[in-house]
């Protein structure tokens, strides 16, 4: 079986009767609330902190806070009463006691995310038992997985939404060090279309493998409901990554979460250090960026809504 990854692919434009790209509209319903565009910034510490996720929050766009280096439940996000709040989970025992924290204290949280290498195991069926049990209004997004039949399972036990790559992200040496991966678009199609027996579709989040704006598109045309991007946000000025000046460019030190730099130590590292060039924007600049890209990318599709994309046509370069 021959698998492809987003530059292995060219989306074949349609007959678009758009007056203007301006017009087409890149947001998203999620469970009955609108977000503007279908992208998230991945869930690492090189990428997102709290001070980014209130901006997010409060400018109507998705996110995912990491797990890393602080206290689920003291929670500065329902004092403040934000208009989303949608963190990250491990597995193990502490995290099983700060879900009942947040049961016991009352706090909102509306999306979980259950953020473990690899999500087709029993420890993440029991995780995803746990919230339900605690937290029975969180929407749970469970991940990361690489095959239809690990998207099923985990939606059949309790996940709303599954996030799918494995190793394909940029800071991520899985691939190298495990032999276990799968391109991306190709990951993406073959897990996209998993309908469970009351006939609904398991929704899912592309994460890795975006090198660019246009691969946002390609892994929505792939069937992904959102898509999650580390290096094009890290590389943003304000993101949290460090930064630093080699040979006079501005670089952002980007890493991922199973990286040294991130655990602190040198056991089961699959993760490592790339120091990107700086792309000179904002977040909120980067994600201007984005929908204008998207709008265009609509409007190549002949239609004026991200369900345009689901009809587009592809080559595959072999």
């Amino acid at each position: 079986m021959k698998a492809f990854k987003y530059s292995d692919i060219c989306l074949i434009p349609n007959y678009s009767e758009v007056h203007s790209r301006v017009d087409c509209d890149p947001s998203i319903n999620l469970f009955g609330k609108k977000f503007l565009l279908p992208i998230i910034p991945a869930n690492m510490k090189s990428v997102i902190d709290m001070h980014t996720c209130e901006w997010m929050s409060s400018h109507g766009f998705f996110y995912i806070m990491h797990r890393f280096d602080r206290d689920l439940a003291e929670d500065v996000a329902n004092s403040q009463d934000w208009d989303n709040i949608s963190f990250s989970v491990g597995v193990k025992m502490q995290d099983k006691m700060a879900i009942q924290e947040i049961n016991k204290r009352g706090h909102r949280v509306d999306y979980l995310t259950i953020d473990i290498a690899h999500g087709y195991c029993a420890r993440m069926k029991t995780m995803i038992k746990w919230i339900k049990n605690y937290l029975p209004n969180t929407k749970i997004i469970a991940g990361n997985v690489a095959t239809p039949c690990a998207v099923r399972e985990l939606a059949n036990c309790g996940a709303d939404i599954v996030k799918v790559g494995i190793g394909q992200g940029s800071p991520c040496t899985t691939k190298d060090k495990t032999g276990f991966t799968m391109p991306m678009f190709s990951c993406v199609k073959l897990c996209s279309n998993v309908t469970l027996d009351n006939g609904n579709v398991v929704p899912i989040i592309a994460d890795g493998g975006i090198a660019c704006n246009g691969d946002i598109a390609k892994a929505l045309v792939a069937g992904a409901t959102m898509v999650m991007a580390g290096g094009l946000f890290a590389s943003c000025t304000d993101s949290p990554a460090l930064t630093t000046t080699i040979n006079g460019v501005i670089h952002k030190a980007y890493f991922g979460s199973a990286s040294a730099e991130n655990k602190g130590h040198n056991k089961h590292i699959e993760g490592k250090l790339t120091n990107i060039n700086c792309n000179n924007m904002s977040y909120g600049e980067k994600l201007s960026e984005i929908t204008q890209d998207l709008q265009s990318s609509i409007s190549y599709a002949g239609g004026l809504n991200l369900s345009s994309l689901k009809t587009v046509e592809y080559y595959e370069q072999i």
